[in-house]
């Protein structure tokens, strides 16, 4: 069945449907409900969709950042995600920030941190409870979610609290991209007297909430080097972090493996809600290294 998915997965690619495209038109519609396009923030036209598990009662939050290399992207092409968390019995939220041109990387960590703002004041609204807070992105969105986890700054500066982050979980992740020889990066991530603090290891000192780290040694996108080398720094700074290391996932697999119908190739999904229901528990974190 999972090759007949991958097969009509690259049949609808060559007919022009995105995969996002595809695993959002068989994800199922019932379990959970959607409010779309709420407005958060001040003064950019953001907004963002909460995903409500039918029957949720103070359940976790995870706020679910997109990737894109920062330039592409937008909420309603991860509608696969919001349902897979849902169907863990989370509430999802997923926003929308601005891209680059013409924003660069304070500006969309910026943007990030509003819409957590927004989470932790309305989550009461859709069901969710405020204190069981977590992160969550793949790619760009990864570097976005660890980002706010690392660098309290950003979270203060949205009238936030860093303390509400319960965890952060980064699928495949650029956390140390240096050095930076693209233009469209050397723009996004300047000017070069700032490249050095726009990197998420850079900000590695033990003091973060619990990290998941999950990446794939056949990523050909996103080196796993980038979480190799987060992990490693995290716990020599003796900060609570865990990392689960895959063979043959490409980069948007650690993405696509939560979607419905592609479910049971890795134990991903499982990893995430694991870790999800245990630091919004309080409980300390395990140390996997798989």
């Amino acid at each position: 069945m999972r090759v007949f998915l991958f097969a009509l997965l690259a049949v609808l690619s060559l007919a022009g449907c995105s995969g996002q495209q595809v695993l959002n038109a068989m994800t199922p519609g019932i379990g959970y409900s959607v409010a779309n396009d709420i407005a958060y923030g001040a003064g950019h036209d953001l907004k963002l969709d909460v995903y409500v598990p039918n029957g949720a009662e103070n359940a976790p939050v995870v706020v679910f950042f997109y990737g894109g290399r920062w330039e592409h992207g937008d909420k309603k092409d991860y509608k696969f995600v919001g349902q897979a968390l849902a169907a863990m019995g989370f509430v999802a939220v997923i926003p929308n920030y601005r891209l680059y041109p013409p924003a660069r990387y304070k500006d969309f960590l910026g943007d990030c941190a509003e819409a957590v703002v927004w989470t932790h004041k309305f989550a009461h609204a859709y069901r969710g409870d405020a204190d069981k807070l977590v992160l969550m992105g793949h790619s760009a969105g990864a570097y976005n979610a660890v980002m706010l986890a690392l660098d309290p700054e950003f979270l203060k500066a949205a009238g936030g609290d860093p303390g509400w982050i319960k965890g952060a979980i980064g699928l495949s992740g650029p956390y140390d991209i240096l050095p930076l020889t693209s233009p469209d990066l050397r723009a996004i991530f300047g000017p070069p007297d700032q490249f050095v603090r726009s990197q998420a290891v850079s900000w590695a000192n033990g003091g973060n909430p619990p990290l998941l780290l999950i990446a794939s040694k056949a990523d050909r996108i996103v080196n796993v080097r980038n979480t190799e080398e987060l992990f490693d720094r995290v716990k020599r700074a003796n900060g609570p972090v865990e990392k689960v290391i895959y063979q043959d996932l490409n980069h948007g697999d650690t993405v696509a493996d939560l979607a419905a119908p592609l479910r049971g190739r890795a134990d991903l999904r499982q990893n995430v809600a694991e870790f999800v229901h245990r630091v919004t528990r309080g409980a300390a974190p395990s140390t996997p290294d798989r």
